[in-house]
């Protein structure tokens, strides 16, 4: 009986029962352990200064290490580049939608601007990433930090705390939210590009723990991994988490090329690279040499 150790939000345990399901689709028997983390924890602060330095993985994190657990799931983006020692991220999922979603209140809507945002529009978001992109586009916008999951999040939305929210596409279509009465804005992952990794499951695990590894390899989606080896090692290298205002975006076409994307802000202003290549060895210097340069 495998112990997977989770967040308890809703989507964190949707990730955990996906994971289970996966498990028992190859006979495996396992258990959830619902562990806290400092970002569930800490209300007070943006997720700008929480997302990609641990504080959504640290406490799970440490209970692996522990041996409480034996494997952790965690949304890949939320996961630092540098792992403690001891712990290997072992496999990682299928990739759900990784573009982010603006909704908008029906009220706010301009049809004849740009992302159908009305003039001055109140744009809910945490990410520097996001803002940053979203004021390239449109800098007459208003933008405001929110916290809570994705239901708060929606909430806040119909109760006119804001005229337009971001999500991440994966997070409302694996909860299966219901969003019609919202106006719905799909944003191009290659022109508004997400963060690194974004709609991905990451299990982690003990370097030494040979059996749940071996385990969790036939789980493992090596295509998927080919590309966010890509965006997080931009991300390694550009020494940010998620409070670096970046977005790395890497997909293969049906011949087996990669197309890579990146916006980051620098010095104030927004720079974009775009890199395509018959392999991904090399990809991510080739972006953040047109980022620096």
């Amino acid at each position: 009986m495998l112990r997977i150790g989770t967040r308890g939000s809703k989507l964190a345990l949707w990730q955990a029962h996906y994971t289970q399901a996966e498990l028992a689709r190859i006979g495996v028997e396992s258990e959830l352990v619902i562990i806290k983390t400092q970002g569930d924890v800490v209300q007070h602060l943006s997720f700008d200064k929480l997302e990609g330095k641990g504080f959504f993985t640290k406490e799970i994190e440490d209970a692996l290490l522990r041996g409480d657990i034996d494997l952790a799931v965690h949304s890949m983006k939320d996961l630092p580049t540098s792992p403690p020692d001891g712990l290997v991220i072992t496999a990682v999922s299928y990739r759900d939608n990784p573009a982010d979603w603006l909704l908008l209140r029906p009220e706010s809507v301009d049809t004849s601007q740009v992302f159908k945002l009305k003039q001055g529009a109140v744009v809910g978001t945490s990410a520097n990433r996001r803002k940053a992109q979203l004021l390239d586009f449109r800098p007459d916008v208003q933008l405001k930090d929110i916290r809570g999951n994705v239901p708060t999040r929606l909430d806040k939305l119909r109760s006119g705390d804001f005229d337009a929210i971001f999500l991440a596409a994966a997070g409302v279509s694996r909860l299966e939210l219901d969003i019609s009465d919202l106006v719905l804005v799909e944003l191009n992952p290659r022109e508004f590009v997400p963060a690194p990794a974004q709609g991905v499951l990451a299990w982690q695990t003990n370097r030494g723990d040979t059996a749940t590894r071996m385990i969790l390899r036939q789980l493992h989606r090596p295509d998927i991994s080919a590309c966010t080896n890509v965006e997080r090692k931009v991300l390694q290298l550009m020494s940010g988490g998620c409070q670096l205002p970046l977005g790395v975006h890497c997909e293969r076409d049906t011949t087996g090329n990669y197309h890579a994307f990146a916006a980051c802000e620098i010095e104030g202003t927004l720079r974009r690279a775009r890199v395509s290549s018959s392999t991904n060895a090399g990809v991510a210097e080739q972006l953040i040499g047109q980022l620096k340069g």
